[in-house]
């Protein structure tokens, strides 16, 4: 059993994607995540969650060495440069996409080395492990320095310029020098088993493979040159922006909470989720923050893949759905494998998607409103599915749910749940009006006027004049911040300037300037064992709401110190260790990622003069 000293700190990692797979690399040029030919497929690299048997694909000088790293220009590449005493040589890393995005998939994960001067010998290490790590897979020599990897129903071929030989059975690996000016380069590439034998892929010669770079670094550029935001946390903002179309599954439209499964919320615990999967209230809002900056086109695909996904029935709608629109998502826990540090369970799948979430409903109808306004109103089968949306939030309100959080413990009475469902009802109205299309009106004003009346007796607390978690407690918790986003109350109402006020009191993770989402083991039981870190995405909702509440150096103050938590390359996890100073949580996460922007969106509207 390796020492959980092994793995480096979540924060060392940098993402890859082409929008249809993921890998995480780390600083030392290892690729020890990585998921084809889909975000959610079963990981061939996976030594993040078990270092010894979970496998990796590593490039590394064979001599101490001083690393540094950035991603090039405005793209999705990664460039890892390594220095020795010898010289110096970069590697880029990236998944191919085709300009334009003609044709299928490349599917391909490309590695480049490159000299920049002097000479640098190098070692490369593929060990690949299929299934989560439990099939050692058969490796083939084929042709041409070209390797098929086969193992249950996934198979890689690997091939390019190095001398490539089998290490033991399962492993390939390869020695070789690099001088200024000098190029290497490795292709691996997700195929189906079946059609090695039958119609195997072409290997790409070196000239293929660099002009694949370029077009890759084309695209990326082309993409964030949509973009639409000025100000000095614009770089930040922009990362952000790529990370989250980096986490979008191009096919459907769908965009994942995150690229991983399973990293723990705290050091060896169990809070461990599997967030490779697409759930509405995240995507509604990464489509709201994609918006603001410029990229309005992500925010089109979504709402086409809700509509298919609830197959066009607002009855059959659920919280989350497989980046290809899956429905089933059963979880089960990989017991063979250790788990990041030692933290146990590795789950795949989520559960979560059986809950009954209410606020979904109003995360979509807002989505809907929001689209209108920028001049593109539902069409009739659309507003037909929102119709029975809002009709649907009219009739369930009432039941106690899970919650913005996903508690496991009994259903609850949340407020945020309820304010979300006065959101769907308020905003169908309003689309109902200025689209001039056929609603129930007098009733859905009736539920409307009805909710916001429970919502501000049952969940409000007179005595210090705050909005609390859920009807009958006393408790906060910080996604009260989203009910001015959702315009259930105005930004500077009293009522919400003292709940933010309290938040700030109450939430706060010791003096470390941090929010966490509630208090574990006060006011609902969240049904989960142990504790948890700071929530990130909870300090930028602070910071957006204290923003446009005018009290721009408060917000400035809370946003940079959420935003230190990032690593060098700008990339956010879900939770923060304030003790240790370390990411917790799936990585990069997307909530966290959006957040950041719409904060700083804030911040820039309402900082006034200089």
């Amino acid at each position: 059993m390796p020492e959980h000293s092994s793995y480096p700190p979540i924060s060392d990692y940098a993402l890859i994607s082409d929008c249809f797979s993921t890998a995480l690399v780390s600083r030392s040029g290892s690729i020890d995540w990585c998921c084809m030919p889909r975000i959610d497929s079963d990981s061939c690299f996976g030594r993040l969650l078990d270092w010894e048997r979970g496998g990796f694909c590593s490039i590394s000088p064979e001599e101490d060495s001083e690393t540094f790293r950035s991603y090039m220009d405005d793209a999705l590449v990664l460039e890892t440069r390594f220095k020795t005493g010898g010289g110096e040589a970069r590697l880029l890393d990236c998944f191919t996409m085709r300009e334009g995005g003609r044709g299928d998939p490349r599917r391909q994960l490309l590695r480049v080395v490159e000299g920049v001067r002097g000479r640098v010998d190098l070692r490369l290490l593929v060990v690949p492990r299929l299934d989560y790590g439990e099939l050692k897979p058969w490796i083939r020599y084929e042709e041409e320095q070209r390797y098929s990897v086969i193992g249950g129903d996934g198979a890689l071929m690997i091939s390019g310029d190095p001398e490539l030989v089998t290490s033991g059975d399962h492993d390939l690996e390869a020695s070789f020098t690099v001088r200024a000016g000098e190029r290497v380069r490795l292709s691996i590439v997700s195929v189906r088993p079946e059609v090695l034998d039958r119609d195997p892929p072409e290997v790409p010669d070196s000239d293929e493979l660099d002009c694949r770079l370029e077009e890759t670094l084309e695209w990326w550029r082309r993409w964030s040159s949509r973009g639409r935001f000025d100000g000095p946390d614009s770089p930040g903002v922009m990362r952000s922006a790529m990370a989250l179309k980096a986490l979008t599954y191009a096919p459907t439209g769908a965009i994942a909470a995150a690229a991983t499964t399973s990293l723990p919320e705290s050091s060896g615990g169990s809070r461990n989720w599997d967030y490779r999967y697409s759930w509405i209230r995240d995507s509604a809002f990464s489509m709201r923050s994609l918006a603001t900056i410029g990229f309005t086109a992500e925010a089109e695909g979504f709402q086409r893949f809700i509509e298919r996904s609830a197959a066009g029935s607002a009855r059959q709608m659920q919280i989350m759905y497989g980046v290809g629109g899956e429905r089933r998502l059963p979880e089960v826990t990989l017991d063979y494998l250790e788990g990041y540090r030692g933290a146990k369970p590795v789950r795949v799948g989520n559960a979560a998607s059986n809950q009954f979430q209410l606020d979904a409903y109003g995360e979509v109808v807002n989505l809907a409103w929001r689209r209108h306004r920028r001049g593109y109103s539902p069409n009739d089968d659309y507003w037909r599915f929102l119709l029975e949306l809002v009709d649907t939030a009219a009739e369930r309100w009432k039941e106690p749910d899970r919650g913005l959080w996903e508690m496991r413990g009994d259903p609850q009475h949340f407020v945020h749940s309820k304010a979300m469902c006065w959101v769907a009802l308020d905003k169908g109205l309003r689309l109902s009006e200025e689209c001039m299309r056929r609603a129930p009106v007098k009733r859905w004003e009736k539920t409307r006027d009805e909710i916001r009346a429970t919502v501000e007796s049952e969940g409000y607390d007179e005595e210090r004049g705050v909005f609390v978690q859920a009807f009958g407690t006393k408790e906060l918790d910080a996604a009260l911040l989203l009910l001015p986003s959702a315009s259930f109350i105005d930004y500077d109402d009293e009522r919400m300037v003292r709940t933010a006020d309290a938040i700030c009191e109450e939430l706060y993770d010791g003096d470390s300037g941090l929010l966490l989402r509630y208090r574990t083991g006060k006011g609902v039981e969240d049904g989960l064992e142990g504790e948890e870190g700071v929530f990130l995405a909870c300090s930028f909702w602070l910071a957006e709401c204290l923003a446009r509440q005018g009290r721009v150096e408060e917000a400035r103050k809370v946003f940079d110190r959420a935003s230190s938590t990032g690593n060098d390359l700008g990339l956010f996890s879900e939770e923060y260790d304030t003790k240790s100073g370390e990411m917790l949580g799936n990585f990069p996460q997307g909530l966290t990622h959006l957040s950041h922007i719409a904060a700083a969106v804030a911040l820039s509207e309402h900082q006034g003069p200089s």
